[in-house]
């Protein structure tokens, strides 16, 4: 793609790494990708978007290109938000639209009871904004599943040896259903799945998906959603792990947001969806910037 720009930028903790995609004169859009350890796609089809705005991803810190440092100090809420909003102080973005994507939705809502200035709206995709509701719904999918997976996904947690070939097999099965249902797996996919920093995501989040011991284990949004006064959109895929009760639950409680699902996806809709997820995106920030500004 033409117009692409990249760079470091120094946060607390190290520094980050960041790419513009495309200079269109429309208001930015932020994404915050997911994980906690994950990182952002190279081949997110939201780059698309660049003509008409700047597209701008970061990997978060102990993610992807950014630095990796070990300090379990630096694994929190409140550093995260911190650095979120140097990000958009160093590429002076005085108005963005911001996407948060599963636990960069945890991100996104953190950053916003903040009040920060010049935010034009927020996209909550497959919503991860009450940490025992996501463990919750996990449970209730799991029972979907052949008893013997059941089982061994039981066993593995409770004898702790969820590093083991059998666990891992299960996980695949549960991820096929209810993380990304192309079959096979796009190989960026696999490949940022490879590149994941599992300190990161064992420390906060825990051993898996349903599971939850880490440090985001009582995290809950849910009673400050209502604080929330930008533009809110809700989404999520029909076989999410942000199922659509739960995305539908968050967006009620934000005055105003509306609530969409895409039908054919799961936990990505930009992978399993692209045309779909990106028409909405699209319509949905620019309709925003059709509304005279609040601020």
């Amino acid at each position: 793609m033409e117009n692409v720009k990249e760079g470091f930028i120094p946060v607390t903790g190290g520094n980050v790494w960041y790419r513009i995609s495309g200079n269109g004169p429309g208001i930015p859009l932020l994404v915050l990708h997911g994980g906690p350890g994950s990182k952002s796609s190279d081949s997110d089809p939201l780059r698309q978007l660049g003509v008409e705005r700047p597209v701008i991803h970061y990997d978060q810190l102990g993610c992807g290109k950014s630095d990796r440092p070990t300090d379990t100090k630096l694994w929190t809420v409140e550093r995260y938000v911190e650095e979120l909003g140097q990000v958009i102080k160093a590429l002076k973005l005085e108005e963005v639209h911001i996407l948060g994507h599963s636990w960069g939705t945890m991100l996104a809502a953190s950053y916003l009871f903040k009040k920060p200035a010049g935010v034009r709206s927020v996209i909550f995709l497959g919503p991860a904004l009450d940490a025992e509701r996501w463990e919750q719904d996990q449970r209730n999918y799991l029972k979907q599943f052949p008893q013997e997976l059941q089982e061994t996904v039981e066993r593995s947690e409770r004898e702790q040896t969820t590093d083991s070939a059998e666990y891992g097999q299960a996980m695949r099965a549960y991820y096929k259903r209810h993380m990304c249902r192309i079959d096979p797996w796009p190989q960026d996919m696999l490949e940022d799945m490879k590149v994941m920093n599992h300190q990161i995501y064992n420390f906060m989040w825990g051993a898996s998906e349903f599971t939850v011991t880490g440090t985001l284990k009582h995290f809950d949004a849910t009673e400050r959603l209502s604080e929330i006064d930008i533009p809110a959109l809700f989404a999520c895929g029909r076989f999410d792990e942000a199922t659509p009760e739960a995305t539908e639950y968050y967006a009620s409680l934000v005055a105003d947001a509306e609530f969409h699902v895409f039908k054919n996806s799961s936990h990505t809709p930009g992978v399993e969806e692209p045309e779909a997820y990106v028409e909405k995106v699209r319509e949905w920030l620019n309709r925003q910037e059709l509304r005279p500004g609040e601020k």
